[in-house]
């Protein structure tokens, strides 16, 4: 018998790097949250163009996925990471001296561009070294990561906050830039064995890319992780209007009332984990997903028969958290498992459908006047869909969307 490598790295050192490459982005954006009223003032300019901020970070960060993503395929993942994790400080210490909105929203944007990398690459590190049971152990462990990351940064940006101005925030994104830097040139190997420069040709982008969205083993759990884990970003952009704007928070009680969020992620988490020991991944998701759900229908109780407050807002966000936990896992290795050749491209596309739905959430929150009306219906339509896409996916397969395919 021909004996079996060893992978070069664990899964303990595997899950660390890869929480902190994916949490880079997702913090990057909730880390700066709480500063949106002030920024009003400070750049003495609308509510509507310090949204415009955040827009454009989503954008970068979206559509650069779909870039770096190939990249990483083509040239492997160390320097692709490091190179857009440079664009990513460049953007931090850009906006740190902003001297306007507008160039605020460049620097945001350039921030977004060079955050991307790490939800593509991360997801891609795992799938070269691991599939099945082992894969999504370390996704559950990098998951933890990917929602602790927003959940708790609004409490550290309203920390931060509190004792000095919003300068601060972009001093201390551009310090975890540097620390994901340094992790990448001294602890991460090069973990792509199937580097091929022509993954990086935009015709075979778009083959590769036209392929994966034909696919019903990479579409059904994309798409649902979009509607589901993607609503955390939309949470992300509604919850400071609702809190602060209606329920009366300042900024800092408003981080941290976001710990109730970070902590429900965190205990599903480790209600996975212990899950995941006795049963396959895949059986965790319908009830995760039916869970989630429940907990965005209560909002709909909200102004009508419950007065929004901090308990009737935060209740179903945490219900929700919980659950996702139990969700991402599965729907994460599933999606990646059939694509060993293209896992920067799988990760990317995935990545890209997940902040699509938080960002198509965000738009459709923006369309309603009062920010109570926009959550009470977009949080729990976009759990509805999550869960309508898994029903519907799961009549169209022979087997449970979900499970990793054999070997």
């Amino acid at each position: 018998m021909t004996a079996v490598s060893p992978p070069l790295m664990t899964t303990t050192r595997t899950a660390a790097i890869g929480g902190l490459l994916i949490a880079l982005g997702s913090t990057s954006m909730a880390l700066y949250t709480p500063a949106m009223p002030t920024l009003v003032a400070a750049f003495a300019t609308t509510m509507a163009m310090v949204k415009t901020t955040l827009t454009a970070y989503f954008a970068g960060f979206a559509l650069t996925q779909l870039v770096c993503g190939p990249l990483s395929d083509a040239y492997g993942r160390r320097p692709i990471a490091f190179a857009f994790l440079g664009i990513y400080v460049a953007g931090s210490l850009a906006a740190m001296l902003a001297s306007s909105i507008e160039i605020l929203v460049a620097a945001r944007f350039l921030q977004g561009v060079g955050a991307a990398v790490g939800i593509a690459v991360s997801r891609a590190i795992v799938r070269d070294l691991f599939t099945g049971a082992e894969s999504a152990k370390v996704m559950n462990a990098i998951g933890i990561a990917l929602a602790i990351g927003p959940a708790i940064a609004p409490t550290l940006g309203g920390l931060i906050l509190e004792f000095a101005d919003w300068h601060a925030l972009f001093v201390v994104m551009a310090v975890v830039g540097v620390a994901a830097l340094t992790v990448v040139q001294f602890a991460l190997p090069e973990t792509n064995a199937h580097r091929d420069p022509a993954h990086a040709h935009p015709r075979r982008v778009v083959t590769t890319y036209g392929r994966l969205l034909r696919d019903r083993r990479f579409v059904v759990p994309a798409v649902t992780m979009g509607t589901s884990v993607g609503t955390i970003y939309t949470l992300g952009t509604m919850l400071p209007f609702v809190l602060i704007g209606r329920v009366g928070m300042n900024p800092m009680n408003f981080g941290l009332g976001m710990l109730a969020q970070t902590g429900s992620y965190f205990v599903g988490g480790l209600v996975a984990r212990q899950l995941l020991r006795h049963h396959p991944a895949d059986r965790l998701v319908m009830p995760g997903l039916i869970l989630a759900f429940a907990g965005a229908a209560a909002t709909l109780l909200l102004d009508g028969w419950i007065a929004p407050s901090y308990a009737a807002v935060m209740i179903p966000v945490g219900v929700f958290a919980f659950a996702v936990a139990l969700i991402l896992p599965a729907l994460t290795t599933s999606a990646m498992a059939p694509f060993a050749e293209v896992a920067g491209s799988a990760s990317a596309l995935m990545g890209f459908i997940q902040m699509g739905g938080g960002f198509l959430g965000g738009l459709a929150g923006a369309l309603f006047a009062d920010p109570v009306t926009a959550f009470a219906t977009v949080f729990p339509a976009m759990l509805a869909l999550a869960l309508a896409t898994q029903v519907v996916g799961r009549m169209g397969s022979g087997s449970r969307v979900g499970s990793p395919p054999c070997a």
